[in-house]
């Protein structure tokens, strides 16, 4: 079977500045949470690779760009560094930030590839953190100001921006489930900081529309179905529900409806966790919804009543409305330990027709981590990612059918462009259609799966 995809349909992939770019003597960049992390506890970073050894290109970003080109891309995510272009978070702007900023637009543009740029990828400017975060409202204003010198710097370029990628991740991972800085378990703190990042987002998109610069703007949103685990059990159905309005909802609906899930908002006054909020709040979050979703989509979250015993060591946690379903039979990614469900990405999109006014959305990461890659290599030093192929065309045959069944689905970008560094898993799964040879000087090459979708993307279909 042929599948072809709309005209103009968005091909690409997405990065991040902190996964991305390095650091380097002179280029004025402030600490993150990152590197701050990095600095106090390296062990925790697979192989002992910090945010500074990434994948160098702040300095190779012109040759990253022609492989780009020879990889098919008409577009390209990747995100600006808060630190990097303010780095104390607020106050003064780093000139040399503006300068490779400024340079990597124009030349992905002289290449024929559109940026799309994202504003917060989990790269919180440490001096912030110190006061907060997240958890401190002096942190919105700031952002917001970091979003209108965006804005005014590069938007007269930039037509596709985001606020926020994944903002569930920060909330998970710093504040209920240690996987991020500040590594809190405490979910009051995990509501106000979820709060505080809507609100940040919609007063952006205020502000972006404010400007008037003819572009649109959206936010990412990692969005992982909740099934039940027995869709005729009343209960497993509940839980599910209440596991969606947890971690997907709790940002889709403010984005695209304006306004927070019933299910949610009611656990949050029983447990008598309501953010600190300002009275305009609400109405500013129901006036500023995306023109663009950005959706991605890795895996799917199976899902059964409670039956495990509730550990309140902590206090009230998420998992006390359901618990994780092991289905068997699955079919996994055993890299990542991740299912791989590709009709997961159908349904997503499917929602987002029947359910958000069936918004302009893009798949803005889909994609498979794989270690030891170096097994797959040819006598051309090429690796051959069959399964990277298999995987990404699996899920595109999904989307296509929920575009034929009129989602307005309008792209596809794959994580990611070239193998890069990934928070305390630095580089053990890699995820690229071109491989980062970090014993050789970083070295580029491209995989298999990148030559496979130039031939996707110049054909608009496979």
């Amino acid at each position: 079977m042929e599948y072809q995809f709309p005209k103009d349909f968005w091909w690409g992939s997405a990065a991040s500045g902190p996964q991305t770019e390095g650091t380097y003597e002179g280029d004025g960049k402030g600490p993150s949470i990152w590197d701050h992390w990095y600095q106090e506890e390296p062990g925790k970073f697979f192989d002992g690779v910090g945010p500074s050894d990434t994948s160098q290109v702040y300095k190779r970003y012109r040759e990253d760009i022609q492989l780009m080109k020879a990889t098919g891309h008409n577009s390209f995510r990747t995100s600006i560094q808060w630190s990097r272009l303010i780095p104390e978070g607020t106050g003064e702007v780093n000139q040399s930030a503006v300068a490779f900023y400024n340079d990597y637009i124009d030349e992905l543009i002289a290449n024929g590839i559109e940026p799309f740029m994202n504003l917060y990828h989990f790269d919180m400017p440490m001096a912030l953190q110190e006061k907060g975060g997240w958890l401190n409202r002096e942190t919105v204003d700031a952002y917001v100001v970091f979003a209108k010198t965006c804005f005014t710097l590069f938007g007269d370029r930039v037509k596709k921006w985001f606020t926020h990628n994944e903002p569930i991740v920060p909330v998970e991972g710093g504040y209920l489930y240690q996987f991020h800085y500040p590594n809190e378990i405490n979910m009051k703190q995990a509501v106000q900081v979820g709060f505080h990042e809507n609100l940040a987002s919609a007063q952006a998109i205020a502000a972006y529309h404010q400007m008037d610069l003819g572009g649109e703007i959206g936010i990412i949103l990692n969005l992982t179905p909740s099934y039940p685990r027995d869709a005729n059990n009343p209960e497993d159905v509940k839980a599910a529900a209440i596991a969606d309005a947890f971690f997907n909802r709790s940002f889709l609906d403010p984005a695209v409806k304006g306004t927070f899930p019933e299910e949610l908002v009611t656990i949050i006054k029983e447990l008598d966790m309501c953010p600190d909020m300002q009275a305009e709040d609400l109405t500013t979050i129901k006036e500023n919804t995306v023109d663009l979703l950005g959706i991605n989509y890795y895996q799917p979250r199976r899902i059964k009543a409670k039956e495990s015993a509730m550990d309140h060591s902590h206090g009230p946690m998420p998992d006390d409305y359901f618990d994780t379903y092991d289905m068997p039979g699955k079919k996994m990614n055993p890299y990542r330990g991740w299912e791989i469900y590709e009709k997961g990405i159908y349904d997503i999109l499917t929602n987002t027709r029947e359910n958000y006014g069936n918004i302009k959305c893009y798949i803005s990461e889909n994609g498979m981590g794989v270690e030891g890659e170096g097994r797959f290599i040819n006598d051309q030093g090429v690796i051959e990612d069959d399964y990277r192929i298999a995987f990404v065309s699996d899920h595109l045959k999904y989307v296509h059918q929920a575009i034929q069944e009129g989602t307005n689905c309008v792209g596809y970008h794959m994580w990611t462009c070239m193998d890069n560094w990934s928070w305390t898993n630095a580089y053990k799964n890699r995820y690229g259609f071109i491989s980062v040879d970090l014993a050789n000087d970083a070295k580029r090459t491209i995989k298999k799966s990148g030559h496979w979708f130039k031939e996707v993307a110049d054909q608009n279909g496979f």
